[in-house]
């Protein structure tokens, strides 16, 4: 519904072979909008995985399903900072191998602002780059988004935008202004999922040397490196574990760098 196929497609096509159909008559939104109208129930890959299943009863000769499904929020370590996260998911319905593809990114445009003028409004929009970048404009009841009151997604300009704006604040006397995240109305969000895409080809691509199946990568990093000056662990990355999600198989990969600079030694640099 909203254009993926315009980010994933092409490298799908070019790197997996793949040829790539959006079935007819796919109600995207019915598993969760980000203009909460509708909420997503369980996890994204849960939201990726129910996509697919559906696709597949639309179209019963698919052999292959490819999703997506984005998340926003805060950063879990900085404070202040968004964090958008996307996965592309794809499901052999013949032979049950599913391949996940992701990519986190802290360019995301993800905000918002709570505004009492159209003035406040067009601001907030000049510095999300709006048009390019689409903006929602939904109600407020006590504090929280009231969509369900009143919501504008389909503004396409200026002008469109001041008169959601003003008619939010005609009902409520103010205006929650926010980032469309819908990917055909977010370039960004559509270099987010081309990134997840390619991670979801480096994956096919990378084999379990135990029983062969794609998608071994690497799911820890461990820290550890010792300090160059006195030989300490420090928060540095000593080694990399890749797994099989398929038969379990790990295995434990050295980084290249021997040691690490003493600034990041909690002995050395307390």
């Amino acid at each position: 519904m909203h254009g993926k196929e315009r980010a994933i497609a092409p490298i799908t096509t070019r790197f997996l072979g793949l040829e790539v159909q959006v079935p007819d008559g796919l109600d995207t939104d019915a598993f969760g909008t980000f203009s909460r109208e509708v909420e997503r129930r369980g996890s994204p890959l849960e939201a990726a995985r129910a996509k697919i299943a559906a696709g597949f009863r639309l179209d019963p000769g698919a052999r292959f399903g490819l999703a997506s499904e984005g998340s926003f929020g805060p950063h879990p370590y900085i404070p202040y900072l968004p964090v958008g996260r996307e996965i592309v998911v794809l499901i052999d319905r013949r032979s049950g191998l599913e391949l996940v593809g992701q990519f986190a990114d802290i360019r995301t445009n993800f905000a918002h602002a709570v505004v009492d003028t159209v003035e406040a409004g067009r601001a907030f929009g000049e510095r999300i780059g709006f048009p390019a970048h689409g903006l929602i404009v939904t109600a407020g009841l006590d504090g929280a988004p009231a969509p369900q009151v009143a919501l504008f997604k389909a503004i396409d300009g200026w002008d469109a935008l001041d008169e959601a704006i003003a008619q939010v604040i005609g009902l409520t006397g103010a205006a929650l202004v926010e980032t469309d995240m819908r990917a055909h109305r977010n370039p960004r969000r559509m270099q987010a999922i081309r990134r997840a895409t390619v991670d979801l080809v480096r994956r096919s691509w990378s084999a379990c040397p135990a029983c062969g199946r794609p998608g071994y990568v690497v799911t820890e990093r461990l820290p550890g490196l010792p300090c160059a000056d006195c030989g300490g662990p420090t928060v540095k990355i000593r080694a990399e574990v890749l797994t099989c999600v398929g038969c379990g198989h790990q295995q434990e990969s050295s980084v290249l760098t021997a040691t690490a600079d003493p600034g990041s030694c909690g002995d050395c640099n307390p």
